[in-house]
Formats: C-alpha cells, sequence, structure tokens
C-alpha cells in the first residue's frame, strides 16, 4: 500500500475518534444529563483530556494525513514529513487523554455521600478493594443518581479512544518517515510505442 493511501486511512479514522473523545468529555460535564455546580463535578473533568487531548490535538494531524495523501499518493516529501511532526503531537494527545482517563477511573467520582457534601469515597483504595472491582460499594453515592456507572462508561470510552488515537498516530509516524525517505509513490506509466 503507497504510503499516502495509508496515510489517508488513518486520518479519515481520526475524525469519527476525535468528535467521539469530545463528545464524551463534555457529557462528564453533566452526570447523569443533570446541571450541577462547578464544584460538584469531577476534577478530573477539568483537564479536557477528551476535547483538547483525544479531541483538537487528534484533528489537526488528521487534517494533514488527508492533505499528504491527496489523490491516493504520497503528495511531496514535505507533506509526509510536517504529517509526521503533528502525528506526533496526536499521538501526544490520545496518551494524555489515557492518562486522565486512567486516572479518573482509579480515583472515581465527586458525590454526596448522603449528607450533602461532595467528596471522592474511592480515592486512596487500593487496587484489591477497588470499587471498580466492588460493585456493593457503589451504594455509597447518593447524588447525582447514577454517577459511579456514568463515569465509568465516560472514562473507559475515552481510555479507548485515546489508544487506539495513539496507536493509529504511531503508525502515521512510520508511515510518514517512509512517505519522507523513500518518496512518493510510483505509478506505472504507459509508455506510447507508436511515437516511437
Amino acid at each position: 500500500m503507497c504510503t499516502g493511501k495509508c496515510s489517508k486511512c488513518i486520518g479519515i479514522t481520526l475524525f469519527p475518534l476525535a468528535a467521539c473523545a469530545i463528545v464524551c468529555n463534555i457529557l462528564l460535564y453533566f452526570p447523569n444529563g443533570q446541571v450541577l455546580q462547578l464544584s460538584e463535578i469531577t476534577d478530573l473533568v477539568w483537564f479536557f483530556h477528551g476535547i483538547l487531548g483525544a479531541g483538537i490535538l487528534v484533528i489537526l494531524p488528521a487534517f494533514m494525513m488527508l492533505g499528504a495523501g491527496g489523490a491516493g499518493c504520497c503528495a511531496n516529501r514535505c507533506g509526509m514529513l510536517l504529517s509526521v511532526v503533528l502525528a506526533v503531537l496526536g499521538f501526544a494527545g490520545g496518551a494524555y487523554c489515557v492518562v486522565i482517563s486512567s486516572l479518573g477511573l482509579i480515583g472515581g467520582p465527586l458525590c454526596d455521600t448522603g449528607d450533602g457534601e461532595y467528596l471522592y469515597p474511592f480515592r486512596n483504595d487500593t487496587l484489591e478493594g477497588n470499587y471498580l472491582f466492588n460493585q456493593t460499594t457503589w451504594s455509597i453515592c447518593k447524588e447525582p443518581e447514577n454517577i459511579i456507572l456514568w463515569n465509568i462508561i465516560l472514562f473507559s470510552i475515552l481510555l479507548a479512544i485515546g489508544v487506539i488515537e495513539a496507536i493509529l498516530c504511531f503508525i502515521q509516524v512510520i508511515n510518514g518517515l517512509a512517505g519522507f525517505i523513500c518518496g512518493t509513490c510510483m505509478r506505472k506509466r504507459k509508455m506510447n510505442i507508436s511515437g516511437m
């Protein structure tokens, strides 16, 4: 496969992933569809790992990958080199999303435990007693309703998207370097024998 076609395929794949990451991050601001005060939203949501990390930082290289793969062939060596630089940026955005999502899953949500005060009841738990593996502890959070399930699903989706984006951007780094070093695709050219 031509490095340009590969670049174009990766770029096209990154767009829906980035859009899903942005939507998931926005949904984390509205636990169970409720509008809460800013102080009642889980702190790791404010790191914008889905909006900035897996969203904007991945959309930028995706546009460049589409341009570098212009018309199914490697447009030029400079385009492929620039796609490598931006793919590194996309890799960093995906990795950032993975780290923050992992921390969000491990630490758990901010919730009201019944006394009207919002706190993190699952932080500082060991992995053995972690709420992720012990569903009976979920009842400790009274408000917002289903906050634990909401956070687990959205942070898990963001974690998976970040991993996929980081892998695709890493593949584009290798692909872009190959396109830069080896040059453009060679198309079979038909020779006009009758003109000789």
